[in-house]
């Protein structure tokens, strides 16, 4: 399997620094800063990123787990939301909630359900996240 990498460098102090982020494969670069981390100045921040690796991942998870029981998706899409708060005196992710509506062609709620549920459970990035509280809520559409 390929090891993915990125790239982070930041330049001065916390507050009045500036940093640039890059991803390995090329497809994304950005700058990223106090503001844009902790309050809403422009620019990304690591919480966002892995907001967008969470919710390609329970795609592709749930995706997958859908073919193996018999199902064809049509389109899965999913946003996740990260809280960053301060608990004493750090800051921590302290949840991730994601949405996700998908069309699935002849499948039922409760087994779309099930099989989101563990989309949720075995997703590669929800394993490393562990230590965070992850909420689902999952919607068949048609």
């Amino acid at each position: 399997m390929p090891v993915r990498s990125a790239n982070a460098v930041w330049e001065g102090g916390l507050k009045d620094g500036q940093g640039h982020l890059a991803l390995g494969s090329g497809a994304f670069e950005g700058r990223y800063s106090f503001g844009s981390r902790f309050e809403e100045a422009g620019g990304t921040n690591p919480e966002e990123l892995i907001g967008a690796a969470h919710a390609g991942c329970f795609s592709m998870a749930l995706s997958a787990a859908l073919g193996r029981a018999g199902f064809s998706p049509k389109r899965i899409a999913t946003s996740a939301k990260v809280h960053l708060e301060k608990v004493g005196d750090a800051f921590r992710i302290t949840r991730i909630d994601l949405t996700t509506e998908a069309e699935i062609p002849g499948i039922d709620d409760a087994a779309f359900q099930e099989q989101a549920k563990g989309a949720k459970e075995g997703c590669p990035v929800s394993a490393a996240l562990a230590g965070v509280q992850i909420s689902l809520d999952a919607k068949l559409v048609e």
